[in-house]
């Protein structure tokens, strides 16, 4: 359980440190890569670059607490902290009808609430 708990945490830090690109190029340039990245329109660049941050607070809080030794408690708060970023974008492709691109949303949204489950319970580092 240990092993699966450490496995998720680390592609979801994976994930969020690669989604931080949104912060370096310019958002006419995602958005004109295809249909899933159209959304980054609707925010403006400042927004775009408070995503990117918590993003990388976010990858940061799945993996040094826990490596550190320092505050573990942080890993699962973080992971559920993740969850509600991805319900938050699960909830943006459905409100703009972008019903095709929701799965990689959801599949994060579990893996991120399955390391937070993990975390506060079986696999706790208290325990």
């Amino acid at each position: 359980m240990n092993l699966a708990l450490w496995i998720i945490a680390g592609l979801l830090a994976a994930v969020l440190l690669v989604s931080t690109s949104k912060m370096f190029v310019p958002r006419e340039k995602i958005a004109s890569v295809g249909h899933a990245g159209e959304w980054v329109l609707d925010f403006s660049p400042g927004a775009l670059r408070g995503i990117g941050v918590l993003e990388i607070l976010a990858a940061a809080g799945l993996i040094l607490p826990a490596v550190l030794g320092v505050a573990p408690v942080m890993v699962p708060v973080t992971a559920v902290c993740v969850a509600l970023l991805f319900a938050g974008a699960a909830t943006m492709r459905l409100r703009r009808g972008e019903r095709a691109t929701i799965v990689p949303d959801l599949v994060y949204l579990a893996m991120a609430v399955f390391v937070a489950w993990g975390r506060f319970g079986p696999g706790s580092f208290t325990g």
